[in-house]
């Protein structure tokens, strides 16, 4: 059965609508009318003083669904307003059963002619689950009008002019205020610019049986705080710091000393019993004041690596590298070491400039260095995030930490995770190097390559948003830190 833990596509939505409406024989119409009433209800929640109700009507099913909610919403004594675009009724037999249902109660439908009358709610019932293209003439004009209408925007299903597959919106979309998916949770709706369209996202999962999920499988996980604490369980009473392990962070070329520090300390705080870094030597001094539970090295050369690397039990190289002799003459000595690895920033470059499999490494890139690592522009990445971190995954044979609006991790074979948290104020230099460190840390404390991705990056999304509690705006990577050290302790699962 659907719930918020599993994130499906737009093939397993309609295979489990095709399916129910199989079994039940009446050809959908009992799920179109648990939709429209669900949506009703949900509308009544959240808008309960709404006394004009408009509702925009597409020509099939999603519009099929606005108006069985426009027929209770007469029924309950409110004003309805049902616009349908221009020389486009509702087609689908369902969608027109739900218009003879809605004018037997003395509803009425009207053409959009351009502009739209004053309503307390407008409800979106254009497009709904497959759309994935540019709306173009009237209904782009609706759109349109709905966003520059001052009333929220509750959107059925999804917001019409968004991918529910891949989160992108091809041309305009509707902006929401909230999103009732029906049946199971679309996975486009988040990650990417569907984030800025979908408002509060809802599931009413519609009563289905169970024989109609027969085949069907979920396209990512959708990972919350909830997830937390069956992975960072307690520390047992007579542990010791070697359990907990020991990072080794190589990084900080000359300028960019505080990129290793900010991973050094992130990786601190989520728990590693031990942590070295290896530096430039102007650095260990700053280093050492900053940070004197690291233990500090100067890596001129390069010939004192190996003895690091030698104790360490994870590495993270990136954070402030570089792409100098110096950084590749290190870059090449981690790669070859056989340790647990974490990438990030510019040991990604230069992994995209001789690209190899790493099969127990944690590949960290924001959309312009998968871009890079998959010889593809960052639009391209963006035009389906789910696709390219897979491919990443299984181009490098590694765990992927696809960064951004809804990051996504992925791993070779594996269904891929969606991290739920995260804020625009998280946008800023030095965030990638703090979740460099938590990812080092956790694989290092014994979690696998998979899990220390996918809990690393929500430890660090959670820690942004308790930090941006007090605004988004001037949020720095440090405002994270003491956050991070309380939500990497949950409380224990009862």
């Amino acid at each position: 059965m659907a719930n918020l833990a599993d994130l499906f596509d737009s093939a397993a939505a309609r295979a489990l609508d095709a399916q129910a409406s199989a079994l039940a024989g009446d050809g959908g119409w009992e799920l179109m009318a648990q939709a429209g009433l669900a949506a009703w209800q949900r509308l009544l929640r959240h808008w309960s003083q709404a006394l004009n109700v408009g509702v925009v009507v597409g020509s099939g099913n999603n519009g099929g669904d606005g108006l069985v909610l426009a027929r209770h919403a007469l029924l309950a004594g409110r004003r309805v307003t049902a616009l349908t675009l221009p020389g486009k009724p509702p087609a689908t037999a369902l969608a027109q059963r739900a218009t003879s249902d809605f004018r037997s109660v003395g509803g009425t439908l009207a053409e959009f002619d351009g502009t739209l009358p004053a309503a307390d709610i407008w409800v979106d019932g254009l497009f709904g689950l497959g759309f994935d293209r540019a709306p173009e003439g009237a209904a782009q004009a609706v759109i349109e009008a709905l966003n520059a209408q001052d009333a929220p925007v509750f959107a059925l299903d999804v917001p019409s002019g968004v991918d529910a597959d891949r989160g992108t919106v091809p041309g305009v979309a509707v902006r929401a205020a909230l999103t009732l998916q029906f049946i199971v949770p679309h996975r486009g709706l988040y990650t990417g610019d569907a984030l800025e369209h979908a408002g509060e996202p809802a599931l009413a999962a519609l009563q289905l049986p169970k024989a109609a999920w027969q085949d069907v499988s979920a396209a990512a996980e959708h990972w919350t705080g909830a997830r937390l604490p069956a992975l960072l369980k307690p520390r047992r009473a007579n542990t010791h710091k070697g359990e907990s392990g020991h990072v080794l962070c190589v990084g900080g070329n000359h300028g960019s000393g505080g990129a290793i520090a900010l991973a050094a300390e992130a990786g601190l705080r989520a728990g590693a019993g031990l942590l070295s870094i290896g530096t430039r030597g102007d650095h260990v001094g700053p280093l050492l004041a900053r940070l004197p539970e690291a233990m500090v090295h100067a890596l001129e050369d390069g010939d004192a690596l190996p003895g690091l690397l030698e104790k360490a039990r994870v590495v993270a190289i990136g954070p402030g590298l570089g792409r100098d002799d110096w950084a590749r003459a290190l870059f090449a000595r981690v790669l070859a070491c056989g340790k647990p690895l974490v990438l990030d920033a510019d040991a990604l470059n230069l992994l995209a400039c001789d690209p190899r499999a790493l099969p127990d490494a944690i590949l960290t890139p924001h959309p312009g260095e998968a871009a890079r690592l998959l010889e593809c522009t960052t639009a391209e990445i963006q035009a389906d995030r789910y696709l390219f971190a897979q491919a990443l995954a299984e181009r490098y044979h590694a765990v992927v930490v696809l960064k951004g609006a809804g990051s996504i991790v992925a791993a070779p074979g594996c269904t891929p995770r969606l991290i739920a948290a995260g804020n625009p104020g998280m946008a800023v230099g030095g965030m990638g190097d703090l979740l460099t460190g938590i990812i080092a840390s956790l694989r290092a404390q014994g979690l696998d390559a998979f899990d220390a991705a996918a809990c690393g990056a929500l430890l660090h999304a959670l820690a942004g948003d308790v930090a941006a509690l007090d605004g988004a705006r001037g949020l720095l990577p440090t405002d994270l830190l003491v956050p991070l050290r309380r939500l990497a302790n949950p409380e224990p699962l009862q």
